[in-house]
């Protein structure tokens, strides 16, 4: 009895001292570039079809989603899913090399972007993940998307969202639903997959937002080759 006693308080101990807390969770919603139904600037046909997940601007050409992280070395894939609904031509599961965290990402077909901000703003709104990452063409620019007012005392969430101007269209969408954001924009850009894999090895260290930022900025001036006070101009200043 006096064993199983010991026992049992260790293992309080360690419960209080988070030895068996979840992994941190990442959510990343992709919204495939499309010439076709996108108000964006129109890109070559070959990466331009939000049909075509593998060679999508945003997906699977080289800076997109599935190639940045495909040739990381601190995110190992897990699990690929290709068309687990209709509107999601491929869901990857990865978990970080060396910190406890799992992302999932979902390539959505270009027309579907609305639904893809649907689903996005309610990850953020039912608190699925740590973290909820847009990536795509600022589909808010095109029609409106209705979000639910969060209720108060929900547990806190974090944001990233790399499209054109994100910072202020984006921004009452993110009050009313109590999150974080800890990534967006200024100006119009391109939101290659490089600037998520960078910021994210920020936010996994509990680095600021102005840290958070400027890794972004670095990665943008290097694959822009502009100047770093330049690229930095481009994403918000989340103090």
């Amino acid at each position: 009895m006096k064993l199983w006693s010991i026992s049992l308080d260790l293992l309080a101990l360690a419960c209080g001292h988070g030895a068996f807390a979840a992994p941190r969770r990442i959510h990343v919603f992709v919204a495939l570039a499309d010439n076709a139904s996108q108000g964006i600037a129109p890109v070559p046909a070959k990466i331009g079809n939000g049909d075509d997940a593998e060679e999508n601007l945003y997906w699977g050409n080289s800076e997109g989603f599935k190639s940045i992280f495909g040739r990381s070395k601190s995110w190992k894939l897990e699990k690929a899913e290709a068309n687990p609904t209709p509107e999601i031509l491929d869901r990857r599961s990865y978990r970080h090399a060396d910190k406890d965290c799992i992302l999932i990402a979902e390539a959505w077909r270009g027309k579907n972007i609305h639904q893809c901000l649907e689903s996005f703003f309610a990850g953020l709104r039912d608190r699925r993940s740590d973290l909820t990452a847009f990536i795509g063409h600022n589909g808010l620019m095109d029609s409106p998307v209705a979000v639910s007012v969060l209720s108060p005392g929900a547990k806190s969430t974090d944001a990233i969202i790399l499209c054109c101007v994100s910072g202020s269209y984006f921004k009452p969408h993110l009050a009313a639903l109590q999150a974080r954001p800890v990534l967006t924009t200024e100006q119009l850009m391109y939101p290659g997959s490089f600037l998520l894999r960078d910021a994210l090895e920020v936010w996994l260290r509990s680095g600021s937002r102005p840290e958070i930022r400027m890794a972004a900025a670095r990665a943008y001036a290097a694959n822009q080759k502009i100047s770093v006070k330049a690229a930095a101009g481009v994403f918000s200043k989340l103090e």
